[in-house]
C-alpha cells in the first residue's frame, strides 16, 4: 500500500527510530510500512493517524480510486 510516511517523518525530523518508539513498534516495522512491504493493522493505521494529526486516508493510499470504491 502506498503511503506518505516516511515524508511525514522526516518533515518532523525523525528517525525511524523514533517513530518506532512512538508507536510502539520495532523500527523494522516503520521500515516495512514505508516501503509498502507491510499494511499495518487498523489500531496501527489509527495510531499513526493520529501521531500526525492526520486522516488515514491521507496518510494511506489503498490504490482504489473514487470511481471504483462506488461501484
Amino acid at each position: 500500500m502506498k503511503n506518505s510516511l516516511r515524508i511525514l517523518r522526516t518533515e518532523k525530523g525523525w528517525s525511524q527510530a523514533d517513530l518506532a518508539d512512538r508507536l510502539d513498534v520495532s523500527r523494522q516495522s516503520v521500515n516495512a510500512i514505508e516501503t509498502g512491504k507491510y499494511d499495518p493493522s487498523l489500531p496501527l493505521a489509527f495510531a499513526i493517524a493520529r501521531l500526525f494529526g492526520r486522516s488515514i486516508e491521507e496518510i494511506f493510499d489503498d490504490g482504489v480510486g473514487a470511481a471504483e470504491a462506488a461501484e
